[in-house]
């Protein structure tokens, strides 16, 4: 059975005093938008009164919020670099992301405030994610059980949700730094990213919180492969129970609470699935991992064949994975090797109800394996690091729109940054 595909600045340095003050803008933005942030909006606060127990549930449900929307923004960049998407608007903020172009240091990107936008980037929403995470765990840690009903899960929450913008800073960016320090590898994010999911599992074994547990369990084997600890990688993806996922939530309440692929793909026309994700059939039939829809229009721009993604619709509350348990299977296929890890592919091909291998996809394991990876992952935020971590190429020459293509593979630290971090000046 073969794979076919039959479609042919000025700023403020991002340090402490940015975050908190995104921190506090965070904890005006949470609202009582679904169960997981179930908690009464009590309208700006002073960072000087966070340590009052009875916002510990509010800065949990921030934190989370502004995690879910950096994620999106995430995995809108990320699908440009990685060719899963591609521009279909004419506003100069998108297209240097997709001709990857040295521009892109001066978008650091945003959380959206409104649904017309088109600027990319990630760096900011996922470093002010991370920092309220890291600083609402910090306060709430202070607190007694007695003082914060469900105190023990918040903590598995924020440590497990801070663990991740480490992975996908470490898998997005060619460098890090973190509140103002030194420049850090992208292994040394990783191992972060790998001590703080060792705390989150510790916690929310402790909370008996299943959810977490298993959460913990695939972003750890996540950074682990990406550090090409494989063994590690392994023995965590297979504690992974079948049927687990955790998403990222999204509601209508605000348009920073939306899903941003959704609004940037189907409500406004701004990017377009790219080739290599048009017409993927198994077997001669389309495959359900990748539903696209060739709209028969034009995107934004006038020029670009606006396809759709298909995997969130209906509307900007639709929720997009974080972590699941197929991911888990594909870490472990990828770290097993051999008919191991056939074996798991197959189980994640029959929970979607995709054919069996049957060999017809040659004997390169690797290849199989990342090839389930670009399908089964489609527009979660992966390709790009697995593009990086494996060498895959990226085009050269020129895009669709005739533009040539820049040096741009995993995205430069930002000039806020650059150009405000003490340690960074002069670099």
């Amino acid at each position: 059975m073969q794979y076919h595909n039959s479609n042919g600045s000025g700023r403020k340095p991002f340090g402490r005093s940015v975050a908190r003050s995104v921190l506090v803008l965070g904890l005006a933005a949470a609202t009582a938008c679904n169960s997981l942030l179930d908690v009464t909006n009590p309208g700006v606060v002073k960072s000087s009164d966070l340590s009052d127990p009875a916002l510990a549930p509010t800065l949990d449900a921030a934190a989370l919020g502004s995690f879910n929307c950096a994620f999106a923004q995430y995995v809108a960049t990320a699908g440009v670099l990685s060719g899963e998407y591609i521009i279909s608007n004419s506003f100069v903020d998108a297209n240097q992301w997709g001709w990857r172009g040295v521009e892109t240091k001066t978008q650091p990107g945003t959380c959206p405030g409104s649904r017309a936008t088109t600027s990319l980037g990630f760096y900011t929403p996922l470093q002010s994610a991370r920092f309220q995470a890291e600083d609402a765990a910090k306060r709430i840690t202070a607190f007694t059980d007695a003082d914060v009903p469900n105190r023990a899960n918040m903590l598995a929450e924020l440590t497990t949700y801070a663990a991740y913008t480490y992975v996908l800073l470490g898998e997005g960016m060619c460098q890090m730094t973190v509140d103002n320090g030194p420049l850090i590898t992208r292994d040394s994010t990783f191992k972060i990213a790998v001590a703080k999911f060792t705390e989150a599992l510790s916690l929310a074994q402790t909370a008996k919180y299943a959810a977490m547990t298993n959460m913990a369990l695939v972003g750890r084997a996540r950074a682990e492969l990406d550090l090409g600890n494989l063994a590690a990688a392994k023995a965590d993806a297979q504690a992974v129970p079948a049927g687990f996922v955790r998403n990222a939530e999204y509601s209508e309440t605000t348009v920073s609470r939306e899903n941003r692929i959704y609004n940037l793909t189907i409500r406004n026309d701004f990017i377009s699935v790219g080739p290599d994700y048009r017409g993927l059939t198994v077997g001669g039939v389309p495959d359900p991992r990748v539903p696209v829809l060739n709209t028969g229009r034009f995107g934004n721009d006038a020029v670009t064949p606006q396809w759709q993604q298909r995997k969130y619709i209906g509307s900007g509350a639709v929720p997009m994975p974080i972590a699941s348990w197929a991911e888990a299977q594909l870490i472990y296929a990828e770290a097993a090797g051999g008919q191991e890890a056939k074996d798991a592919i197959n189980r994640v091909r029959a929970s979607r109800g995709v054919a069996p291998l049957d060999g017809s996809e040659g004997s390169d394991i690797e290849a199989i394996v990342l090839e389930e990876r670009r399908r089964e992952l489609f527009s979660e935020g992966q390709r790009l690091g697995d593009m990086l971590r494996m060498n895959i190429p990226f085009p050269s020459g020129v895009n669709h729109k005739g533009q040539t293509y820049g040096p741009t593979t995993c995205a430069p630290l930002p000039d806020v940054e650059t150009q405000n971090n003490p340690n960074l000046r002069g670099s």
